[in-house]
């Protein structure tokens, strides 16, 4: 419930020209996750990691001239602020409620291929981007995202701040 309306609140905001507002309340869900989380340091580092990943993602998008976004870009043909805290919003997830998909690899990269263009073109018609050539851009986004969901549900099983580390007993 917390993903889901601080995606909202992230997409409407840049939708409206005031991205600030949706990308405080992805921090305050982050921050929140971090506080309840059993190992914050093990979920801050894959929210790190997983950020720095979707940065250098959407702003290849944006070289490639495969999307264009309505606000939230202080230097031009980078990722918006905005929608890099969706991906720390991912990142949260893979821990908890992607948490099933771990070791099932073949199945992340297929959900991956679907689900990740499917969540932009969600987010293209709230009005929070837009497709430079629609067609060429979700083959793109399907293609990086088969390779790239199973990579990131590896990461989380690295690092994973949720789950309670198991106690060696003698």
């Amino acid at each position: 419930m917390v993903f889901q309306a601080a995606w909202f609140a992230a997409v409407l905001g840049a939708a409206n020209q005031i991205p600030l507002w949706g990308t405080a309340a992805v921090g305050a869900a982050l921050a929140w996750h971090l506080a309840v989380s059993a190992r914050p340091v093990e979920e801050a580092k894959l929210l790190g990691l997983v950020c720095l990943i979707g940065f250098a993602i959407e702003t290849g998008n944006v070289l490639l001239g495969q999307v264009s976004y309505t606000s939230g870009q202080p230097v031009a043909n980078l990722a918006p602020y905005w929608m890099v805290a969706l991906w720390g919003l991912l990142a949260i997830a893979l821990n908890v409620t992607m948490r099933w998909m771990k070791g099932r690899f073949w199945l992340a990269s297929v959900l991956g291929a679907v689900a990740g263009p499917a969540s932009f073109v969600s987010g293209v018609k709230l009005g929070g981007a837009q497709f430079i050539a629609m067609t060429p851009a979700l083959a793109t986004m399907a293609c990086t995202w088969a390779v790239l969901m199973p990579a990131l549900v590896w990461l989380s099983m690295r690092f994973d701040g949720v789950a309670v580390p198991e106690v060696a007993h003698a």
